[in-house]
């Protein structure tokens, strides 16, 4: 198992990336070949498996191993999350465009209708995983699952909030036609002001953990805090990429199906 910082860095940059990909291309296959959200959830739940057994494997280990198991499981078991929100199996009660011209709670409500089943249940994974961390005792097992779901869930909300108070660039070219009510929630503008605490706030976290790799006093601190500190930069990268204008979107296009174009952004940001 590598042990090298820099080799858990690539890791969590190529799973990233293929674990993006992945999804986006079940979610426009079954798109385009019509195929219900509950039926692509229910044939994922091997991912969600694999997620599980990972986190299994990881429990009661501090070798370098159990940094990889734990941040492995995370990505599965969010991965098959986001699988079923993407494909419309687990998002929300309100499955309508935003009205134009609503009061500003009115808008808060229903953009939270959309996808409160989805939130809830990201909330409880990293409940979950929480208890379990606790239970096996901290920097070991799953305590990396934990806090690689951490970052994933807060820098999500983060992102989920700054496109409902408003960001120049939004991409809606993987936007699945399941979830195309979702665009009408978002709000295209100037920066918010809760952009500047929200990259700061994921810049501090970023240098936290790379404080703890510099410190780290075994090669499995350096693999986990490698890893977390590789996604938390990328998740700050995300929040940027609503506001400067990069191509990034080809990362991902090229390996998917045909489409319409993006009619909010030429060249969007996507991830999970």
């Amino acid at each position: 198992m590598p042990t090298a910082p820099w080799i858990a860095a690539l890791v969590a940059l190529f799973a990233w990336w293929a674990s993006t990909g992945a999804i986006l291309v079940a979610v426009r296959l079954a798109d385009r070949r019509g195929i219900g959200g509950t039926a692509v959830a229910v044939a994922g739940l091997p991912i969600l498996g694999l997620g599980l057994w990972a986190l299994w494997a990881s429990l009661g280990r501090a070798d370098p191993g159990a940094a990889y198991l734990g941040f492995a499981s995370a990505l599965a078991i969010w991965g098959w999350i986001e699988l079923a929100f993407l494909t419309g199996a687990l998002t929300g009660p309100n499955r309508y465009p935003c009205p134009p011209g609503v009061p500003e709670w009115e808008r808060f409500l229903r953009a939270w209708g959309t996808i409160a089943y989805h939130e809830l249940t990201l909330a409880v994974a990293l409940i979950c995983l929480g208890l379990v961390s606790y239970e096996v005792g901290g920097g070991i097992g799953g305590a990396w699952a934990f806090w690689t779901f951490a970052v994933l869930f807060f820098a999500r909300v983060s992102a989920k909030l700054n496109l409902f108070f408003g960001v120049p660039y939004i991409n809606t070219e993987f936007l699945p036609a399941a979830l195309s009510h979702l665009a009408s929630h978002f709000r295209q503008g100037s920066l918010n002001r809760m952009f500047p605490a929200s990259v700061s706030v994921l810049a501090l976290a970023a240098g936290c953990w790379l404080e703890r790799l510099w410190s780290a006093q075994t090669d499995t601190q350096g693999v986990g805090f490698a890893l977390l500190a590789a996604m938390t930069v990328l998740a700050l990268i995300e929040h940027w990429l609503m506001a400067v204008p990069l191509a990034d979107a080809k990362l991902w296009r090229w390996m998917l199906p045909a489409s319409g174009p993006d009619k909010t952004r030429p060249e969007g940001q996507d991830g999970f």
